[in-house]
């Protein structure tokens, strides 16, 4: 969240999504997603209320679901970072690589150092097989310094990387 420099609609838009997060941070997704329609009747422009639908959706594997909230999302506001890459891994793991990778590209296009974007740049090129593409990316992503857990994670891709050939998809997750 941005700092106090932030238009008051936006402000607002935040505050009304404040429960529906509290909800999903305690894995409340049922009782956020009955907030979070109500918060869109009020204000159905609001691209933080459909990211946080996107993740209800998505921790609940309703996929179909979470892609259309958080397309909602980014075509609302086109530099919401976080629901950007969240439908770029969303498509992914639809098995549209193709779709996945473009919005990842699109995310990293705006933020250039952003160590999400590189990471989900990195995961859409896995899935497609552009195996030295996907390293380089997942290197960026390390030289971020991110949290131990996805370092491992990545650590782990970039094997499975090494053991085939170019254009030959990774599977992982």
């Amino acid at each position: 969240m941005a700092g106090d420099d932030r238009h008051p609609a936006d402000m607002a838009r935040w505050d009304a999504v404040e429960e529906a997060t509290e909800l999903l941070q305690e894995f409340r997704y049922a009782d956020a997603l009955v907030n979070l329609r109500e918060v869109l009747q009020k204000d159905a422009s609001n691209p933080y209320a459909y990211n946080c639908l996107g993740i209800a959706f998505f921790e609940t594997e309703k996929l179909d679901a979470a892609r259309d909230a958080y397309r909602a999302a980014v075509r609302l506001a086109p530099n919401f970072l976080g629901a950007r890459i969240a439908l770029s891994h969303t498509l992914r793991k639809l098995g549209d690589a193709r779709a996945a990778l473009e919005h990842a590209k699109e995310a990293l296009r705006r933020f250039p150092k952003d160590g999400e974007a590189m990471h989900a740049v990195g995961l859409a090129y896995a899935a497609r097989g552009k195996r030295e593409l996907a390293r380089q990316h997942l290197e960026g992503f390390l030289g971020t310094s991110p949290e131990f857990e996805a370092q491992t994670e990545v650590r782990g891709i970039l094997e499975m990387l090494g053991l085939g050939e170019e254009d030959e998809p990774v599977e992982f997750e």
